[in-house]
């Protein structure tokens, strides 16, 4: 059973702060510092393929087919990969700007703190003179580890059924 918490609650000022910090060193290319302090090592974070459905078949987001299916090695994997030479994809690397809002915070029995939020992604590479952009929801299961909050699950259902990019070599 999950607990909904007041918006300027003192969990819920605690996950926003959270999540300003996370897109601050995204935003900021700290993807090494986003790993180690903010991801639990047993996160699991997913992207979900998304069809065109008829409603009465819900939202069309796939169970068991992922853009991303990704572990704390493959986070690791690639966070490790951007700072060779040999990561062609994001050298030089993209300019990135996360806007979350609409952050609504549930609390477990368990402990374990249930986040959904509103993302947008900017994604300007290059010379690109218009930005990609990513929208959708972000679900987040935040788990206190030795006090400190951390990234437990993120799933990211993205509004676009077809990715218009290259790659999706950021982190949402």
């Amino acid at each position: 059973m999950t607990t909904k918490v007041r918006a300027g609650s003192e969990l819920h000022c605690e996950v926003v702060d959270w999540l300003d910090t996370e897109a601050e060193l995204l935003d900021d290319g700290h993807e090494a510092r986003w790993l180690e302090e903010m991801v639990s090592r047993e996160v699991i974070y997913q992207m979900p393929l998304r069809q065109t459905v008829e409603r009465a078949r819900g939202a069309g987001f796939e169970e068991h087919a992922f853009h991303l299916d990704e572990t704390y090695g493959s986070l690791a994997s690639r966070v490790a990969r951007n700072q060779t030479l040999y990561a062609w994809a994001e050298d030089p690397p993209s300019r990135i700007r996360h806007f979350i809002t609409g952050v609504r915070v549930s609390e477990a029995e368990d402990g374990l703190v249930a986040v959904r939020s509103n993302l947008l992604v900017m994604r300007t590479r290059q010379e690109m003179t218009q930005p990609q952009t990513f929208a959708g929801e972000r679900r987040d299961v935040l788990r206190r580890e030795d006090g400190v909050l951390r990234l437990y699950r993120r799933t990211i259902l993205l509004d676009l059924t077809v990715i218009g990019t290259h790659n999706l070599a950021i982190f949402f």
